[in-house]
């Protein structure tokens, strides 16, 4: 809590944890006129666009409070109400700015699109004692929310947390807790590390050994990665999964449903060992390489052939057809050249697109992915 007080003092705003929303919202007041409290008799009324996030909201409450508030059209005879509606004239708040406001009779939310009605929602969770997030009944809290009139918008169109999946796999439960937690906090981009060295770990359907192979290591290294290899320590144990495509979708869906976006990762040219493990065709020398079971950067890169070229766009095709997001993200750092510069196949690659060394050859290859995807109506976006 020590920590929270501290945040909330670097946000500007006092350290009351009635008020303790973050990320802060641009404007908000304390209220005159007293709180809320939520009761059985408590109604939420939505407009047919906010149907499905007043269920949400009453989903999320319902595990603590106890009470299961109906989700109606209409207020009727409700001495106490939560709106939720779109409002057509509040173009000043964008796609995603909302306002709230809370009176000791109703707690009125109003946004330009569903997903500001939704982020609206979140701040409420917050202003709720912190035992609304319990998973089972809280017996003896008044649920209570503070009188406060809030304006929100967000200072950034891209919200974004990382996950890395792919070095140590994730189930799929935990995944979507993830996102609940980002969504939380008005996070709206979730890029999902699904391949690397250490694990492939979305089911590719026409390489299936990219799961069955490269989805599990022999072993892990325990602890912090000495320079001295002599004293690694592993852990003798098998580790790996994978997420089938089902597993996929509903994971994509769950996010959408939390205004989220998945980013999917598929690492290409480096942080490729598991892959080549699954296809040693994939590779520069042939050579049967395990699934990497130690960090770092390792020299281990797809080769630059057409069949490899040909890979990269059939696991991307299934990619497209599961993510439905603008962006793709394909990786493209720590690709060391060494295996390419004495790779026949590189060399005649570079001689035969007239580049002047490996570098290029990848700028080439990822120019080559960059339009693919174009012509797909998709992005790419890498690391750099």
């Amino acid at each position: 809590m020590h920590t929270l007080f501290f945040l909330i003092a670097l946000l500007g705003q006092a350290p009351d944890t009635a008020f303790a929303v973050i990320p802060r919202p641009v404007h908000m007041t304390r209220g005159r006129s007293g709180s809320f409290v939520l009761t059985t008799g408590t109604v939420i009324v939505t407009d047919r666009a906010t149907r499905d996030i007043g269920y949400q909201l009453t989903d999320w409450l319902a595990p603590a409070t106890g009470y299961r508030l109906p989700v109606v059209g209409a207020a009727g005879n409700a001495s106490r109400t939560i709106s939720l509606r779109l409002d057509p004239s509040l173009t000043r708040l964008g796609e995603e700015g909302y306002l709230l406001a809370v009176t000791p009779r109703q707690i009125t939310i109003r946004a330009l699109r569903p997903a500001g009605a939704f982020y609206a929602v979140e701040t409420l969770r917050q202003l709720l004692p912190p035992d609304v997030f319990r998973a089972a009944p809280a017996v003896g809290v008044t649920w209570t929310v503070p009188g406060v009139q809030i304006e929100d918008t967000p200072r950034f169109s891209w919200r974004g947390a990382h996950l890395d999946v792919a070095r140590h796999f994730m189930p799929k439960e935990f995944v979507k807790k993830y996102i609940d937690l980002i969504a939380l906090y008005k996070l709206n981009r979730f890029h999902m590390h699904l391949t690397d060295d250490q694990g492939w770990r979305i089911e590719i359907k026409q390489y299936p050994l990219l799961t069955s192979v490269g989805g599990w290591r022999r072993q892990t290294l325990v602890g912090r990665q000495n320079n001295d290899s002599t004293k690694w320590i592993y852990d003798a144990r098998r580790h790996g999964g994978f997420y089938t495509q089902d597993d996929i979708r509903e994971v994509v869906a769950y996010a959408n449903a939390r205004f989220v976006t998945v980013v999917p990762e598929i690492e290409m040219p480096g942080h490729a060992q598991a892959a080549i493990a699954a296809y040693p065709w994939l590779g520069n020398t042939g050579q049967q390489l395990e699934v990497l079971q130690h960090w770092g950067v390792n020299a281990h890169i797809l080769n630059p052939s057409d069949s490899a070229i040909h890979f990269m766009q059939d696991v991307l095709t299934e990619v497209l057809a599961l993510f439905p997001g603008h962006y793709i993200h394909i990786g493209g750092d720590e690709a060391i050249k060494n295996e390419w510069q004495t790779s026949p196949v590189a060399q005649a690659r570079i001689r035969q697109l007239g580049l002047h060394n490996e570098n290029e050859l990848q700028s080439w290859l990822t120019a080559q992915m960059s339009r693919w995807l174009a012509a797909r109506g998709r992005a790419l976006v890498g690391w750099d």
